[in-house]
């Protein structure tokens, strides 16, 4: 008999899924960490820049003409699009007037839009319990949008990061739905190794992100002469190789052997410990202690989330 999910949290298989959401909150206290050093977008852009740099070695057949690559193009450059051109740059566009906090119990609402997603465009029924999940989880994206202020939610009082992470939400829910319906004739080879997957999505990814890179360059504002608006230095390169090694790729390489382990709906349960991560990082590095509302948002979001699982 095949062993249960609970039987299978070995320490190593613990490990694995406690790596991806310390990674996904430490991206967050990093991003918000390098506003003022690099902009935003060119941050996402030089982050899989790197990462591809490290990938390339363990994937380069991926690239030749008879990889099975170039056949599917379409697809790759809409993961690409989703998954590395969108969804960072958009958190990493968020921090700039949102907390990392604010940031990731917002983003931990992705099983949500899913399910929406899901419904609206796949035709997946939504059970009431599963209905029940989403609004609980739904209201705690409110609480934490309106600071715990009725009063704030009611003139909406919204900075531009909160609406630039639910974007950034909408287009990982779209990019985990590509994932979970894969074409028919998607290539075996590719789909079986994890780096050549990855880097099949990057190829088209980094055309994504250098677009919107030069578009982020055009609308920076003036500034004097000798005075860049990325500021070179070991800060800068400290927070890349973080961010191009720990969630691009360890985070990543980490989270599909866990969910191989244990399935997706036990890892869902662990990943929602990234905004636990992102307060405990934001406490002690950004000085930014969460408040009682975090505290009610992420009860509910989670909440939410494991009613709507729940079989």
């Amino acid at each position: 008999m095949p062993q249960t999910a609970s039987a299978r949290l070995t320490p190593t298989t613990l490990l694995l899924l406690l790596i991806p959401p310390l990674m996904w909150a430490g991206n967050a206290v990093v991003g918000r960490l390098m506003q003022g050093v690099v902009p935003p977008v060119t941050l996402n852009f030089l982050r899989w820049v790197l990462a591809f740099a490290i990938l390339l070695p363990m994937a380069a057949w991926v690239l030749r003409p008879g990889s099975g690559m170039w056949p599917h193009w379409r697809r790759f450059a809409l993961l690409g699009l989703l998954g590395v051109g969108m969804y960072n740059s958009l958190q990493y566009m968020a921090l700039k007037t949102s907390t990392p906090l604010n940031v990731t119990l917002v983003a931990s609402s992705i099983p949500v839009w899913m399910l929406i997603m899901g419904r609206v465009f796949y035709g997946v029924p939504i059970s009431r319990r599963a209905a029940l999940g989403a609004f609980m989880s739904l209201c705690g994206v409110v609480v934490v949008i309106a600071r715990g202020d009725p009063a704030g939610l009611l003139a909406v009082q919204l900075v531009p990061g909160d609406l630039l992470v639910l974007m950034a939400a909408l287009a990982w829910a779209w990019y985990s739905w590509l994932l979970a319906r894969p074409p028919a004739h998607e290539p075996t080879a590719i789909k079986a190794d994890w780096a050549a997957f990855l880097l099949a999505q990057m190829v088209f990814g980094l055309v994504w992100s250098a677009a919107f890179t030069a578009g982020e360059w055009l609308t920076l504002p003036a500034r004097p002469a000798g005075d860049s608006a990325i500021q070179w230095g070991w800060p800068l390169v400290a927070g890349l190789v973080f961010v191009a090694v720990g969630p691009s790729l360890l985070a990543y390489r980490s989270w599909g052997a866990a969910v191989a382990r244990v399935g997706p709906a036990t890892a869902s349960v662990f990943s929602n410990l990234t905004p636990l991560f992102a307060a405990l990082m934001s406490a002690t590095l950004l000085r930014e202690p969460p408040q009682l509302y975090h505290l009610a948002g992420f009860v509910l979001i989670v909440g939410g989330i494991l009613v709507s699982s729940r079989r």
